[in-house]
Formats: C-alpha cells, sequence, structure tokens
C-alpha cells in the first residue's frame, strides 16, 4: 500500500481530536434538546407568547450552528477513512491517493476552526464586544500608541467582517488619543476579542523625542460584552447621575451646537460611561445606558472572581497592571504574547489588525488570565 503511513496517522489523530471534541460539547445531550425545543415548537399556541417563543427559537438556531458543522464534519472523515478502506482492497491509485492527502489537510484546518469555535462557550461570548483604549503615563508617546491599538483593532474587526462604531474618543492635547471606546458588532465578537484584556506595551524610537532616544509606553484595553436588554441587571434610577453637553472632536459643526453628548455615573459603583457618537442625544443616552449596564455586569462577575480566589486560591486576575503583549518596533521588530509565547517578526501585519494568531492561542491555551512567568519579555 503506498499510502504513506504518516498520512494515516494524521487521519486518525483528526478523528480522535473530532471525538474529543463530540465529548466537550456534549453532542448527544444537546440533540436531546433540539428534540424539546422542537416539541415546543410544534405546539398551537407557540407563537402566542412572543417573546418567549423567540428564545425558543434562539435557543434552537444555536445548537444547530454549534453542533451541525461538527456532526458534518465527522460524517467527511468517515468517509475518508471508509475511502482508505477501500485502497487496502484495491491497492495502489496514485490518483486516490493524491485525494486522499488532499482531504486530510482540509480536514485539519476544518478541525481547527472547529475547536476554535468550540472554545467560545462562555455565557456572553456570541455578544458584541467593547473595548476600551486608555493612554498610560507617558503623554505623547502613550496617546500615540493607544491611537495606533486604535487602528489596529478598527482593521482586525474589518478583516474578520465586523462592524465598528466608535462610541466615545477622547483625542490626546498634541498626537494621538488619551481615550477611545468602541462597539464591536458580529456572531462572536466578544469571545475573540477579550483576549485582548490587558496591558500592551510598545518599545520605539519615538517620533515625538527631537534627540532619537527609545521610549517604552503602555496603554490599558479592557473588553466587556454587550448585554442584551432581556438580562436582568437591575439598575435605579436613583442610583444615576446624567449629565449632557456638547460633543467634542471630529464630527462637524452640528454635534458642536447641540448638547447630544451623554455622561452617566452610576453612583454605587463610581461606573462612568459616555457616548457622543449621534445626533441624537436620546440614542446616546439609550446606548450609555447599554454600556453602563455590561460595565455593571462585569464588575459583578470580577467581584464574584475574587471571592472564589479568597477560598479556593489565586487563578489569575485580569487586571489593568497585567501586560500580556510586547511590541518592539526598534532596534528590531518582535511582537510577543506574554501569556502564550506566540510572536512574530511581521509587526506590520499585526498593526494591520492581524492578530487571530495570538487570540487562537490565547483560545487553545485555555484563557490564561496574565502573563506567564517563564516567557521572557523582548526589550
Amino acid at each position: 500500500m503506498a499510502l504513506e503511513s504518516e498520512v494515516r496517522t494524521q487521519i486518525e489523530d483528526i478523528a480522535k481530536r473530532a471525538g474529543y471534541l463530540w465529548k466537550f460539547l456534549d453532542v448527544p445531550g444537546k440533540q436531546k434538546r433540539l428534540v424539546e425545543l422542537d416539541e415546543q415548537m410544534a405546539a398551537p399556541d407557540f407563537w402566542d407568547k412572543q417573546e418567549k417563543a423567540q428564545v425558543v427559537v434562539q435557543e434552537s438556531a444555536r445548537i444547530k450552528g454549534l453542533i451541525n458543522p461538527l456532526i458534518d464534519f465527522r460524517n467527511q472523515v468517515g468517509d475518508l477513512q471508509a475511502t482508505i478502506e477501500l485502497l487496502d482492497e484495491m491497492g495502489e491509485d496514485p490518483e486516490l491517493e493524491g485525494e486522499v492527502v488532499a482531504n486530510a489537510t482540509k480536514l485539519r484546518g476544518r478541525l481547527d476552526e472547529l475547536e476554535i469555535q468550540s472554545f467560545l462557550s462562555g455565557k456572553f461570548d456570541r455578544n458584541n464586544a467593547i473595548l476600551s483604549i486608555n493612554a498610560g503615563a507617558g503623554g505623547t508617546e502613550s496617546c500615540d500608541w493607544a491611537s495606533m491599538l486604535l487602528r489596529m483593532y478598527t482593521r482586525w474587526a474589518e478583516r474578520n467582517g465586523y462592524e465598528v462604531v466608535i462610541e466615545d474618543m477622547v483625542d490626546g492635547e498634541e498626537a494621538g488619543i488619551s481615550s477611545a471606546t468602541i462597539r464591536i458588532m458580529g456572531e462572536n465578537a466578544f469571545g475573540y476579542a477579550k483576549a485582548e484584556r490587558g496591558v500592551h506595551r510598545l518599545v520605539r524610537i519615538s517620533p515625538f523625542d527631537s534627540n532619537a532616544r527609545r521610549h517604552t509606553s503602555f496603554t490599558a484595553v479592557d473588553v466587556i460584552a454587550e448585554i442584551e436588554d432581556d438580562v436582568d441587571i437591575p439598575i435605579k434610577e436613583e442610583d444615576l447621575r446624567i449629565d449632557v453637553y456638547r460633543a467634542s472632536g471630529k464630527g462637524g459643526q452640528h454635534v458642536n451646537r447641540t448638547e447630544s453628548a451623554v455622561r452617566i455615573t452610576h453612583l454605587p459603583t463610581g461606573i462612568v460611561v459616555q457616548c457622543q457618537d449621534d445626533r441624537s442625544q436620546i440614542k446616546n443616552r439609550a446606548t450609555a445606558m447599554k454600556v453602563l449596564k455590561s460595565r455593571i455586569y462585569e464588575k459583578q462577575q470580577d467581584e464574584k472572581r475574587a471571592e472564589m480566589e479568597r477560598y479556593y486560591g489565586e487563578k489569575g486576575e485580569i487586571g489593568w497592571g497585567n501586560q500580556i503583549r510586547s511590541y518592539v518596533f526598534q532596534p528590531y521588530q518582535m511582537v510577543k504574547d506574554l501569556r502564550t509565547g506566540v510572536d512574530t517578526s511581521n509587526i506590520q501585519d499585526v498593526m494591520d489588525g492581524d492578530i487571530n494568531r495570538f487570540i487562537h492561542a490565547w483560545l487553545r491555551a485555555g484563557c490564561p488570565a496574565r502573563r506567564n512567568k517563564d516567557i521572557q519579555m523582548e526589550d
């Protein structure tokens, strides 16, 4: 038999990994749940309560979207294994052997995608993401670094078919931005973007330094899930302070003539959100409330994690002081993720939004919350 043993081993590995994924997703359990949902949807009075019906329909669609690709994949693996058995009976067939090798390569790539998707199992991983960028100490250099990261994330979102809206942005005094909040909209936006939460470190010869010295700058990135209206996050009206003001920055004369921008302060937690993206104060308030709801939920989750760590030991935290990635522009070029060790010297591609290698590696590593101390930081 001319089919290389390496190819056979590769196909066996694909089948084994697919089996692990089948168990991880509990496909039989989800198929049972689909039967229950189908029975509910078949009831004559199913659509009498529209909101409840929509929840059932959405759950059914979510489960199908999760398990159907894997069911189809395992069928393809079975077909490939059947082809190998046929080859064993027939003897040499170069054309058929070539098809087996090509299909094995395709299946391996497809399995990589399915594994990544399966790791997006968090409660809100499918939701839109709200990503905030805040320049650290360092003045103009840090503000410029913040604007570079804003561009990087915008390009990443566009590369992956997401829609991006800048909800709020504050310009730096001389260059760049001191802060920005963007909404990334699309399937699994939060599940992927959450990998970027932490401090990003830049090392380069500053274009703002007349002596051409090397500078190190830091910018913090926070990512939260946009919480839908049907999630119960009680917010009392008396706990809010709402300020309106004239929008600043780019946007034309209109935004500067009307008090359309909205700032909401949640007094019990001290959380402040603001939005000036739309010309309508009503729309800006609605958007700001949605962001506030998401931030309150995230704060509650952080408090729960902290409480768990008190009793069960430190598992790592997602904090502003946590450096997750280093970007060195000079004297050499290197981007290194300090949680997974993944690196690349193609820094221009990274700044153009090619960051999936870091995100996927982080997901595969089990979403580590902090820097791996065994990974050396680039200088």
